[in-house]
């Protein structure tokens, strides 16, 4: 009988539905409380080899936010205006922050649902092939025939993997309060609400609306930046923007020369001061910034030959929010995020660029780094 010893398949048909009982009843878990995690693990009372039972006790996160079919092409230097350039390795990808950060999560062993609109288009089908393949939920991501899917269109500087983006929405203009309020399904359990600004605000704030009424966490990664009114502040946990976009939110010129740490702490604090409860600046080559109401915590970048900078802060914010859905405390979440970020910098390509779970542990292991507790635990449960 293996692994199962004398169970029969009457008891562990039981066994199986008990512990689905328990693991969809479970309360959801605080956002950066250090607390030991056993999101990733089997429990060691439970058979560890049946893939079925292990999938309930993997992390859940709810990603609400946008999909966009990428266009890409390098340059040897961003254009200045007016200017044409000529440019080479054209490309059409998979994008979106919303559903490259969904992707991100589901590699580093998330359970991920994602709520998102997409046109009834041949970019829109192949969306839903992307989320088949990594095993998203997409019971949440609708097609409408009215509006396109979006669609971004990326300049990569060759020689540093600089990048620009302009962006047109389409179908996730369309995605409203009243859509995600509807997505009930979408939040049941979920240790972790994460959304941008792709989407209408209204329907981003609903998203941490609805995830504070669960007692999730609350992630914002504020891209692209926008003016936000407090009462949309006062709803996240954790706010994820580089130094630019935290510069806009509080008030400042996003042209005005960024200054010392000291100065991105300051412009954190306003944030803070606005209604933010955390924020975690990303600092690029030199790592981010934690600002608390209590503290303020530099971490350091992970050495890395940079490729391609594009899809950096979905890696980062994916393992940001993987790491806290495990119950990792901010700091170890972040340390955690800055390397997902880091390795995503190493190839060509948003979707290519985010690390599966085998490439986070074989970076710690290659470093002679010990990967966190909660995160090395195979979550299929394999020795």
């Amino acid at each position: 009988m293996g692994t199962w010893g004398t169970w029969g398949p009457e008891a562990t048909r039981e066994l199986i539905r008990i512990l689905f009982l328990l693991d969809s009843e479970a309360d959801p878990l605080p956002i950066g409380q250090i607390v030991p995690c056993d999101r990733l693990t089997a429990p060691r009372s439970i058979p560890t080899r049946v893939p079925e039972i292990s999938r309930l006790s993997l992390p859940r996160i709810t990603v609400v936010g946008s999909y966009a079919t990428g266009l890409t092409m390098k340059v040897p230097r961003l254009p200045s205006t007016g200017e044409t350039l000529l440019g080479t390795g054209y490309r059409v990808d998979h994008g979106g922050k919303g559903s490259n950060q969904a992707v991100g999560c589901a590699r580093l062993g998330a359970k991920v649902s994602f709520v998102a609109r997409i046109g009834k288009d041949t970019f829109g089908e192949t969306a839903l092939g992307l989320y088949r393949d990594e095993g998203i939920d997409v019971a949440y991501v609708k097609q409408i025939v009215h509006a396109p899917t979006g669609i971004g269109f990326i300049i990569v500087e060759a020689t540093s993997g600089h990048n620009c983006i302009t962006i047109d929405p389409g179908a996730n203009e369309l995605l409203t309060a009243a859509d995600v309020s509807e997505c009930e399904g979408a939040f049941d359990s979920s240790a972790v609400v994460l959304t941008q600004l792709e989407i209408p605000v209204e329907a981003a704030a609903a998203a941490l609306m609805r995830g504070r009424a669960r007692g999730a966490g609350t992630i914002l990664n504020p891209a692209p930046v926008r003016p936000l009114p407090p009462s949309v502040l006062q709803l996240v946990d954790i706010l994820t923007p580089n130094q630019t976009e935290a510069r806009v939110l509080a008030g400042r010129s996003p042209d005005s020369a960024i200054g010392s740490e000291d100065d991105s702490e300051e412009v954190a604090r306003e944030l803070l001061r606005r209604g933010v409860k955390q924020v975690v600046m990303t600092l690029g080559e030199k790592g981010a910034l934690i600002v608390t109401a209590s503290s303020s915590t530099r971490i350091p970048a992970v050495r890395m030959s940079a490729v391609d900078t594009t899809g950096a802060g979905d890696a980062f914010n994916a393992g940001l929010a993987t790491a806290l859905a495990c119950r990792a405390s901010l700091e170890a979440a972040v340390q955690f995020a800055v390397v997902t970020g880091g390795l995503a910098v190493t190839k060509e390509g948003v979707i290519p660029s985010l690390p599966h779970r085998d490439e986070v542990l074989h970076f710690y292991r290659q470093n002679s780094v010990t990967p966190p507790n909660w995160f090395s635990a195979d979550p299929a449960g394999r020795d």
